[in-house]
């Protein structure tokens, strides 16, 4: 268990020293799996034989002296709707709950190519539409910190993986928050990288102008080594950005005296949870302590967000999700009556509730009529919520605010009520539709040992800063050592 509990970084250490064998750590890791993710229900598929032969290959290379990868023998686990070749990719949907992709994804080939091993998919909400990891067709993922808590979504399953030390690294997805979210009420590292950043080739799509794919791990230095790996341009994909990727851990260790640190007051307001509020004080005073200076901004938009991007959101979904129609692959409805009735039964068995509630009110937002009133409408104030971070960029060098509005709520709490469940997302909404980078490294603790999350948000493309200063509060504090007793 203690080999379990180590970061990537060490573990890659001491395979490259060679105190270890590749195929000893997947062998404990898989036991671990087998004993603890009955009660987490994290993954939905194991890739248990492939992981062997890669890690005997690895320790193969090693053996021979030749030079491998950067993530050379890390298991990582992979969210399910990023496309793995050979290995099925469902969305946790009934709907494509056959369809194996006959290619991977850049960023799994991008894995491939450092060494990784891949070991599992792991659970999500339905199509990525959710905030709890409640919404699969499969199962209800728990949070490590307390099985009757969720964890978070729409990434639950990579995060919860990561907390329980089943899985070193993980990958997930994010459209208004679904990697800082889970990662803030897990007790791990999530990072959304700059729109644009990573390749979004083999992602299966949820809201085109909003998604990215981004890196979950234990700590900071892990998420930066991930994220070196993953980002880049990729001519697949015709939103990825063609800028050059640094390595973001070199000058990671550079602190923050004489940065600005901006703390927006519309993100301490009502509905803010009175143990994440003490949290996020004490983790700004430590950061003044370190010589940063803590400045006051205003982000008036904000209270617009959620309204936007569940216009925008759906609209894009709408679109998106009207290729799964029961003709080409996945889920076909029997005994039908020609090919409308195809169609509706389909659609109408293979997709759950909040999928066909967010696809009927993408259609109503994009028909004659209401597009001008409401996606149009929406698109104009994203602009204005986007030209907010521009202004506020100006003066500083950083946001840094709550995850999360609450800790894990209680699993059921939030799922006959949609609009409170929306309202999960509120603090991590704004970088989405702005494009700008944010990650979610563990601050704290509430009363009920549930673990509290601090959002650090930077401008495009400032990944290297935005890490460098999550660096510099993980090393002054030990929330991330922290683990569930499983």
């Amino acid at each position: 268990m203690k080999l379990l509990s180590f970061t990537a970084l060490q573990i890659r250490r001491k395979i490259l020293a060679r105190e270890i064998r590749t195929s000893d750590l997947i062998k404990e890791l898989y036991e671990r799996i087998n004993k603890v993710d009955p009660d987490v229900q994290s993954f939905l598929a194991l890739n248990e034989k492939a992981a062997f032969d890669a890690a005997k290959e690895i320790d193969q290379k090693i053996a021979n002296s030749v030079k491998v990868g950067l993530l050379a023998g890390i298991p990582i686990a992979i969210k399910d709707n990023i496309c793995t070749e050979g290995i099925a990719t469902t969305c946790a949907s009934k709907i494509l709950r056959n369809f194996i992709p006959p290619y991977d994804a850049f960023v799994i080939k991008r894995l491939k190519e450092e060494d990784a091993i891949i070991i599992g998919k792991t659970n999500l909400d339905e199509f990525a539409m959710g905030s709890s990891t409640e919404n699969s067709s499969y199962k209800i993922t728990r949070n490590p910190y307390n099985l009757n808590c969720v964890p978070g979504g729409s990434s639950g399953g990579s995060t919860a993986a990561v907390a329980a030390d089943i899985a070193f690294m993980a990958l997930g997805s994010e459209t208004g928050g679904s990697i800082r979210q889970p990662a803030a009420l897990c007790g791990v590292v999530g990072l959304k990288p700059t729109y644009g950043r990573v390749s979004r080739y083999g992602l299966i799509a949820f809201g085109s102008s909003l998604d990215q794919i981004g890196p979950v791990a234990k700590d900071v230095c892990d998420t930066a080594l991930l994220l070196s790996v993953i980002a880049g341009k990729d001519k697949h994909d015709s939103t990825c950005a063609d800028i050059g990727v640094p390595d973001y851990l070199k000058g990671i260790d550079g602190g923050v005296k004489g940065f600005r640190v901006g703390v927006p007051v519309e993100y301490f307001g009502k509905g803010l949870d009175d143990d994440v509020r003490t949290a996020v004080d004490k983790a700004l005073k430590i950061y003044e302590k370190l010589g940063a200076k803590i400045v006051e901004v205003s982000l008036p938009h904000t209270e617009y967000a959620v309204a936007v991007y569940y216009i925008v959101a759906n609209a894009e979904a709408s679109s998106n999700l009207a290729r799964f129609d029961g003709v080409r692959y996945g889920f076909r409805s029997n005994d039908v009556k020609g090919i409308d009735e195809m169609y509706c039964r389909s659609r109408s068995e293979g997709f759950g509730n909040e999928v066909k509630r967010r696809i009927m009110l993408g259609n109503y937002a994009l028909s004659s009529g209401y597009y001008d009133a409401y996606y149009l409408k929406a698109s104009k104030v994203r602009n204005l919520i986007k030209k907010d971070f521009d202004e506020v960029f100006k003066k500083i060098d950083c946001i840094i605010c709550p995850t999360s509005p609450v800790p894990a709520f209680e699993i059921g709490e939030r799922v006959n009520n949609p609009l409170e469940m929306y309202l999960s997302d509120i603090y991590t909404i704004p970088a989405n539709l702005s494009g700008i980078p944010g990650i979610s490294i563990p601050c704290g603790f509430s009363k009920k040992g549930l673990p509290i999350g601090l959002q650090i948000l930077t401008n495009c493309f400032e990944e290297a800063k935005m890490l460098q200063i999550a660096y510099a509060f993980e090393r002054e504090t030990d929330f991330h050592l922290a683990k569930p007793k499983l």
